[in-house]
């Protein structure tokens, strides 16, 4: 067996459970050298772990013993049937094992339909019936295995898959099957356990016995056990096995330590809403009320997954979950908790409870974290049964001291654990783990207990910055601490077990029982209330880190509250109410953070040691500028302060914010020269800013906000290249044009300079900027010139600018500028927003725009036509624009293949004739005003009632079946009542699929009847999963609002597109797909539908009479002989088209 090829990748997250993203199963002779050759390395070419067979040569019957692990360790399988893959044993045995993965280990099996059909091999005829055939006259063959491989191939043949006919698109067939494989291997795995020990039968059991995913019902489980039992690490397993199954899914993690902060349930309802739904900025509120109202209403019709991990209060789950009637059909709630009394009063529907693990899962688990391998080393076998005889079967607690005693070779120093051991009761979890923490050095115990008092939940960057200003080494101690499993970290993100946390924290509370003030970590709000007025800190208070609850009594502040505290070298207070003054701080204080400080000065301190310097929102009036180390100052909101004075004595600084200071009037020249190491700087909002300084060398300069200084006039010139500067914000300035010398900012990619009304004209230098992606000039009326005229020679630009520029307009002033004019401005334009502009006409030479995809010309009043398109174009929007009257002409081949949505609400004058008349429209989603379904719509219903629900009940023409149906166009005349968007849910006849959201589609200030049209491609009904049109027999299309109240359906129509059969094929030649022309369900008349014409050759559809029953010898039975064909028992694909009252208001981005 030659060595099996093992794409590597980067971005397959090392915590995902699958060895493999891919497995691969093929018929070597078949396309081994050909299409499985271009798909292998199309996947890795995206960095997809894909496993190959590469023996070309199989002897013998038997498959090779590297295949079938091969299977069992990958993500996927896609199974490339061509037309000998039946007649390969090892071909079937892999199908075989391949479907049995599918039902044990979750495991998507993706079928490739390659140069045939899936009935064939369904019905098992064809090539794959000649192969079952030979198969079955060998001698030897077991007639068990053989109905076991049929089955198999009846079973893939049912799934969603994708078809390649002949003389296809390969490459674009490729192209879509990488984009699906990509979708799904980037799931975002949950890391959970570097060691899984005992795992996979907690899984299945629990998957088993309690969650049955498939199933419709709304099912909530709970898994109970006591901490460090592994509860979390079970929940994140579901999660990775299941999430990808779901419309979407959310793992809410250490609920109770994020909701006993202060607005901690208002956050996590944040979360819960953004990753379920995406971007939810328009959801944002405070009240924790009318977000239970917006996710209960949101989630009605999503199957989603959702992991409630760490609950320790009744109320988190009644804003998180509330009851069953919250969520869509077949979505799984999973509680993870240590109180069986609050899954009880929640109404959970069963409950796992954890046990420990068994005797050998726990020998294994120490064994791994103790000598990284599954057994002890030589004579250390009774030391690791006694010290599981101490510390229990708690996975938490083995993994700890596993990895406390790793690299221990000396059996002296396990005898002095032992002792240890000994002496602490077996039932005391805590002082087993502090035996970990009391072998650290001095530095690593410095990091674990800030961690444990202070830094658990919050980004590793940030902790490691203020760590490292205490000279605690944290680049060397955080990973030693990782190693020890006492933290670990994810997404960026430090975790600590509370059961370690709460450990830490004893520690600090045993330094001095009875006196808080005599502690080295202070985080009890009450203790530090009572520190700060009563001033009993004393100089072991090295750290103060506190957030008060918004209702906490006002602190009366000594005035001497520090001044025994010599060691402090950490100030954190949130939230508090302060009263009087503050003389002096410790001059030792590293990082001082002080919201909403009270004082108009900072108190006496040297200042020498402090790095960090956070006072935002405080009544400071006037910022001392003394500090040498200070590398953060943030003084955003401080609206007292007037000017930042001269800097030079703070040559370390990397960031200063002075956001929203908005009686700020000048800042020192020096900020723009002397700092070398400044990164950020950020002045936006400050309204009464004049004087900036007025040259700018700052070499490693990144961000650049002037944002809303309204009173800025004037952009410093650069005087060196600048190339880290990537973004520079100007909106709202009161800028009339930028330097030249802008082009010294070599790295620029986004330039933002919206509002800036007096904004002339753009220099010429900025065509140089080779980075540049991102211009935004909304609401700049009197731009007059992009910056090329001189640069411009026979109309061709000196220098491009990077792929798929955005450029953003909207609002603006374009009548009298020279935009879209016979200068090819910004070569490299790929979106491109006008909304709400003043332009007349979309000129032809925009179709000098290859790589223009999305364009916005939503509002614009003024547009009467556009004359071309690009001609990549995908996205064109156009509500709102009512003098539109004329779009660009198309021939029936179609200009605009790549054409998917065009919307044009509002659009009263546009004339849609010459588009509706042609087929070929079907490449686009359209919106426009009408009352008439197209003429070649084949099914058609005039609703005479105001009516929410349209059906249609269609069985297909005589000479075809499903199988041939290759696409579906829906198509809906809407009288809208409230604003709406739309969405399409798939269903098998009762069992539910999943909802497809449209957010291209909405209906706003719409005064009159509008025509939905839609395409689906059976590409993109199998996308939407749990279905194919293969699989039925007859089809149900159903139009449906879901609120009645917010429209009525005036009439609606359905159309098939078949695939081209042999046998017709000289009758329809030249027409692939073929259009059906057969309706044995029409309910009503269409005198009034429309008179577009007939797609089909040029030849006119009846009006009244849409049966052409020229083909058939009894037009009068041609019912009955559909209903009485030779079929299988039916089953029905049933469709539909959901349209859900919304406020729904994203652009369609692809």
């Amino acid at each position: 067996m030659a060595l099996s090829t093992i794409s590597s990748s980067s971005s397959s997250s090392v915590t995902s459970p699958w060895l493999y993203d891919v497995f691969l199963s093929f018929r070597g002779e078949d396309t081994r050298d050909t299409f499985t050759a271009h798909l292998y390395h199309a996947l890795i070419q995206k960095g997809i772990r894909t496993f190959i067979d590469d023996d070309e040569v199989k002897r013998g019957d038997e498959i090779s013993t590297k295949l079938l692990p091969a299977i069992e360790d990958s993500r996927i399988s896609i199974i490339i049937l061509s037309k000998n893959y039946a007649l390969s044993t090892w071909c079937l045995v892999e199908l075989v094992k391949i479907l049995e993965c599918k039902k044990s280990k979750q495991q998507i099996v993706l079928p490739v339909f390659y140069h045939v059909d899936p009935s064939d091999i369904r019905h098992q005829r064809g090539t794959f019936g000649e192969a079952l055939a030979k198969h079955a006259e060998k001698l030897n063959v077991d007639h068990m295995k053989l109905q076991m491989w049929k089955d198999a191939l009846l079973e893939v043949a049912n799934l969603s898959g994708d078809h390649l006919i002949r003389n296809g698109n390969e490459s674009k067939f490729i192209e879509g099957i990488v984009q699906e494989v990509s979708r799904i291997v980037n799931h975002s795995y949950l890391h959970v356990a570097k060691y899984p020990v005992g795992l996979d039968s907690q899984v299945r059991d629990i998957m088993n016995l309690h969650v049955s995913v498939g199933t419709n019902d709304i099912r909530m489980v709970g898994i109970l056990g006591v901490g460090g039992i592994g509860k979390t690490t079970l929940a994140k397993s579901i999660y990775n096995s299941i999430a990808f199954g779901f419309e979407a899914s959310c793992f809410l993690e250490n609920v109770s330590d994020t909701a006993n902060q202060v607005h901690g349930l208002v956050q996590l309802q944040g979360t819960l809403l953004y990753k379920i739904f995406g971007d939810c900025k328009s959801l944002m509120v405070d009240s924790i009320d009318t977000r239970i109202t917006m996710i209960k209403h949101r989630l009605r019709s999503k199957r989603v997954l959702l992991i409630i991990d760490g609950v320790d209060h009744l109320n988190q789950l009644e804003t998180l979950t509330g009851g069953h009637d919250w969520f869509g059909t077949g979505s799984r709630i999973i509680i993870t908790t240590r109180d069986q009394h609050l899954l009880t009063t929640h109404g959970v529907d069963s409950t796992y409870k954890m046990r420990g693990l068994n005797h050998n899962n726990a020998f294994e688990l120490f064994c791994w974290h103790a000598f990284k391998r599954n057994k002890p080393n030589d004579c250390y076998g009774e030391f690791v049964e006694q010290i599981i005889n101490y510390a229990g079967s708690l996975p938490l607690v083995l993994t700890v001291l596993g990895s406390d005693l790793c690299g221990r070779r000396e059996k002296s120093e396990w005898e002095s654990a032992l002792d240890q051991y000994r002496k602490i009761p077996h039932q005391d979890i805590q002082k087993i783990l502090r035996t970990s923490y009391d072998r650290l050095s001095e530095n690593e115990k410095n990091v674990f207990l800030d961690i444990a008092c202070f830094f658990n939940g919050q980004g590793l960057d940030d902790v490691i910055k203020i760590l490292d200003s205490f000279d605690f080494y944290p680049n060397s101690c955080i990973p030693r601490l990782k190693e020890k499993c006492l933290i670990s970290e994810s997404h960026g993100i430090l975790k600590m077990h509370d059961l370690l946390r709460d450990m830490g924290r004893e520690v600090v509370r045993q330094e001095s029982p009875t006196n808080p003030g005599a502690h080295s970590r202070l985080f009890n709000h009450e203790d530090v209330h009572d520190l700060l007025e009563e001033d009993t800190g004393t100089e072991n208070v090295q750290a103060i880190v506190v957030d008060f609850p918004e209702d906490d009594d006002m602190i009366h502040l000594s005035s001497k509250a520090f001044k025994k505290m010599k060691r402090l070298r950490l100030f954190r207070c949130r939230n508090a109410w302060f009263s009087g003054e503050l003389k002096s701080l410790p001059n030792g204080i590293r990082v001082l953070d002080w919201p909403k400080c009270p004082l108009q000065s900072l108190p006496q301190f040297h200042g020498d040691r402090l790095v960090i310097l956070r006072m935002p929102f405080s009544l400071i009036q006037e910022i001392r500028l003394e500090f040498k180390n200070l590398t953060v100052m943030d003084f955003r909101g401080c609206e007292f302060i007037t000017k930042l004075s001269d800097i030079s004595s703070c040559p370390n600084l990397m960031k200063i914010n002075l956001s929203y200071c908005k009686n700020l009037v000048e800042v020192h020249d020096s900020v723009g020269l002397i700092l070398d190491k400044l990164v950020n700087l950020r002045f936006n909002g400050c309204f009464n800013l004049k004087s900036f300084p007025r040259r700018l060398q700052l070499r490693y300069l990144g961000f650049l906000d002037l944002n809303d200084c309204s009173s800025l006039q004037n952009f410093p010139e650069i005087e060196c290249e600048m190339e880290n500067l990537r973004e520079v914000h100007l909106r709202g300035t009161t800028i009339e044009e930028l330097p030249s010398s802008i082009g010294y900012l070599t790295g620029l990619e986004s330039l933002e300079l919206g509002s800036c009304v007096n904004l002339k004209r753009l220099p010429s230098s900025i065509h140089q900027l080779r980075s540049l992606g991102w211009i935004e000039l909304n609401d700049c009326p009197n731009i007059i010139s992009f910056g090329m005229e001189e640069e411009v020679h026979n109309g061709q630009p000196t220098n491009s600018t990077a792929s798929n520029f955005h450029l953003f307009l909207t609002n603006s002033g374009l009548s009298k500028s020279n935009f879209l004019g016979p200068f090819h401005f910004f070569p490299k334009l790929g979106y491109l927003d006008l909304l709400g502009s003043d332009i007349v006409s979309i000129p032809s030479s925009i179709k000098t725009y290859v790589r223009l995809w999305y364009v916005s010309l939503n509002d614009c009043k003024q547009l009467q036509e556009i004359k071309e398109f690009p001609p990549n174009l995908k996205v064109v929007s156009a509500s709102g624009c009512i003098s539109l009257e004329s779009l660009p002409e198309i021939s029936k081949e179609f200009n605009f293949p790549r054409l998917e949505w065009i919307g044009l609400a509002r659009c009263y004058k546009v004339n849609m004739g010459n588009w509706m008349s042609n087929p070929a429209w079907n490449q686009a989603e359209m919106i426009f005003p009408g009352k008439k379904i197209p003429d070649w719509f084949n099914h058609c219903k005039e609703i005479t009632s105001n009516s929410h629900r349209c059906e249609f009940d269609i069985r297909v023409a005589p000479q075809y079946n499903l199988d041939d149906i290759i696409g579906i166009a829906f198509c809906a005349v809407i009288e809208p009542i409230a604003t709406i968007s739309l969405a399409v849910s798939i269903m098998r006849g009762d069992t539910y699929a999943r909802n497809y959201w449209d957010a291209r589609v909405a209906f706003e200030e719409i005064d009159s009847d509008h025509v939905w049209l839609r395409y689906l491609t059976t590409e993109d009904i199998t996308c939407l999963r749990a279905v194919s049109v293969d699989q039925a027999d007859d089809l149900r299309i159903i139009f449906e609002s879901k609120d009645p109240n917010s429209m009525i359906f005036k009439r609606c129509g359905v159309h098939l597109l078949y695939k081209q059969h042999e046998h017709n094929a000289k009758d329809h030649a030249g027409q692939v797909p073929h259009h059906e022309n057969i309706d044995v369900h029409w309910n009503a008349p269409i005198e009034d539908i429309g008179n577009l014409a007939n797609p089909m050759g040029g030849s006119q559809l009846s009006k009244r009479r849409r049966v052409d029953y020229d083909d058939y010898e009894d037009d009068h039975n041609i019912e009955s002989n559909l209903y009485t064909q030779q079929r299988k028992p039916a089953s029905t694909l049933e469709i539909k088209v959901f349209l859900i009252s919304s406020v729904w208001r994203s652009s369609y981005v692809k």
